[in-house]
């Protein structure tokens, strides 16, 4: 039972399970803008479904449809997520300094070492 417990209450297993649970609602969130701008192509150029379409009898209608949906949710989540999440990391994420990285700290208690060594 302890070993079942200490998996549930993982950080991770958390994150993961919120993060699920906050894309199937984003989904939703993306799915009726898709249909919001196929729509609007509807309009501008007759409908959006292409799923009748089969030219030559070749069913190739309904991947058209879902390649253009699949398009705009590309563009959506890029746009409205991607380029603003990676704009707030470059303007809150603290620069590494390289001075204190793990190497060059070894390197000076090295230094010290040898120092003490020779005095």
């Amino acid at each position: 039972m302890k070993g079942f417990k200490d998996f549930i209450m993982r950080g991770n297993l958390i994150e993961l399970a919120v993060a699920f649970i906050m894309a199937g609602a984003f989904a939703k969130v993306v799915e009726a803008f898709v249909n919001v701008v196929m729509s609007l192509i509807g309009k501008l150029g007759g409908t959006p479904d292409f799923n009748n379409w089969k030219p030559g009898d070749v069913p190739v209608g309904a991947f058209l449809t879902v390649l253009v949906a699949f398009l705009i949710l590309a563009f959506v989540v890029y746009f409205f997520m991607v380029k603003p999440y990676e704009a707030a990391k470059a303007r809150f994420e603290k620069p590494a300094d390289v001075e204190d990285t793990e190497i060059s700290v070894l390197a000076e208690i090295r230094d010290e070492l040898r120092a003490q060594r020779r005095v």
